[in-house]
């Protein structure tokens, strides 16, 4: 350990120097960057809350300062002490006129950081993505995510729901087992990665009125696109005497709190990331509504005048690029409702007005992000359950006890599911989903 220790402040976050302008403190943390012009030095330091740039002249700071800091590795961990000043010009807004340093450890010289500030591949950025996410990007993302995450909870807790968690191992395939990670149960039983707690929690609803879970699902999907990760995290709220209305009202009142909140308290890490402000301002309630027969309408003719290649056939589900076009009319998420029965969930309930179509909702995000939001009314008969379940060619036995939700006091109630990483990804503006999370697991990658 080297030291040139010639001052010491208050202890002191680089998200936190507006209240200590001024004032000489002391910050815990790590050599991001560093160039040299003549006597002056400019190391840049990060913290974990942000990125300051120091001032080092060569007259003002002892020779044995100048020269730790001049030969110091990045990455090397320090602690640094200077007097905060105030600059417009600065990304934070301040400068550190240095005054002491200690180096906790520095990284040695035959083995330098292997994330240089020049360009590398992804392929080389996800092997080391255990390093990769000390890049100020990549850190702004995570504070941004954790936001999210904050929020996502908050606005359920203040607005009476109750918190119940489903079970991450279940003992049945809800909608088939092409998607879903199979495992050994001690013995003969199998099991199954959750998919989503959705079932779980329509339970606990009708015990409490008002719930939601939040936490990791898996999808053994075999997709390389944009879009899916293998495990991700979901919070599901759920409605007892909720009908699609409601479900509609919910959805766009909570992704506007959730917005605003990364709004109020991100506009630096925003900056960072290279985040347009302006295209999340317009996101207030109330959202557009379609439905499916309408964004159909929308395609068709959008393909009629050559807008998109491929044309919509009235009947399927939308792709990625019809999801793209549709999203791309308003400048806030499109709520689209009533998709044909045929291709939705067995659980999902009927239009009274056309049994064709399901009481069902999905939410895509502007700027071709897709669905974040895929929610409906369940079904709340159980004749029709049972008879979806049997049509679906799925074991009855093992939804007796979901069954029986329809037949101890049985209401409408519904609610839906929204994943956070691609509301990170939409609200960051994001490549790719992979930079919303810590560790991505996709369909290639399991390391780190």
């Amino acid at each position: 350990m080297e030291t040139s220790v010639t001052t010491t402040g208050t202890i002191a976050t680089i998200a936190t120097l507006a209240a200590h302008e001024g004032e000489t403190v002391t910050l815990r943390g790590w050599l991001y960057n560093l160039r040299a012009s003549g006597k002056l030095l400019f190391p840049i330091f990060r913290d974990g809350t942000g990125t300051i740039q120091g001032i080092v002249p060569k007259a003002a700071v002892s020779e044995e300062l100048f020269e730790t800091l001049k030969n110091l590795t990045l990455e090397s961990s320090v602690k640094v002490t200077g007097k905060v000043r105030a600059d417009s010009r600065a990304p934070s807004g301040f400068e550190l006129d240095v005054q002491g340093l200690e180096v906790v450890q520095r990284v040695a010289d035959e083995t330098p950081f292997p994330i240089s500030l020049k360009e590398h591949g992804v392929d080389f950025l996800m092997e080391h993505r255990h390093l990769w996410v000390r890049t100020p990007r990549q850190s702004a993302i995570l504070r941004v995510r954790a936001t999210i995450m904050r929020a996502a909870a908050e606005y359920f807790d203040n607005n009476g729901f109750t918190r119940t968690d489903p079970p991450i191992l279940t003992p049945n395939a809800c909608e088939g087992t092409s998607e879903l990670f199979e495992m050994d149960y001690f013995g003969d039983d199998k099991a199954y990665l959750t998919q989503s707690g959705q079932l779980y929690i329509e339970a606990t609803a009708l015990a409490l009125g008002k719930v939601y879970s939040f936490g990791p699902t898996f999808r053994a999907e075999k997709s390389k696109t944009r879009r899916h990760l293998t495990e991700f995290w979901m919070v599901e709220p759920e409605m007892a005497f909720a009908e699609l209305e409601d479900i509609l009202q919910l959805a766009e009142n909570y992704l506007s709190y959730i917005v605003a909140e990364v709004l109020k308290k991100h506009q630096a890490d925003l900056k960072v990331i290279g985040r347009d402000v302006s295209k999340l301002e317009t996101i207030k309630a109330p959202f557009p509504r379609i439905s499916y027969d309408e964004a159909h309408a929308m395609l068709a003719d959008a393909f009629a005048k050559g807008l998109i290649e491929n044309e919509h056939k009235d009947g399927d589900d939308f792709g990625s690029p019809d999801e793209t076009y549709i999203s791309n009319q308003f400048d806030r998420p499109v709520m689209v409702h009533r998709y044909p029965a045929a291709f939705k969930a067995f659980y999902m309930q009927p239009d009274p007005q056309d049994p064709t179509k399901a009481l069902c909702v999905d939410v895509l995000a502007p700027e071709g992000y897709g669905e974040i939001i895929g929610g409906s009314q369940r079904v709340d008969s159980y004749d029709l359950l049972k008879s979806r379940i049997e049509e679906h060619g799925l074991p009855l036995d093992a939804f007796q006890w979901y069954l029986d939700l329809r037949k101890y006091g049985s209401v409408p109630h519904g609610g839906f599911g929204m994943g956070i990483e691609r509301v990170v990804a939409w609200i960051c503006g994001l490549d790719h989903v992979r930079e919303t999370i810590p560790f991505a697991r996709t369909l290639n990658r399991i390391y780190p």
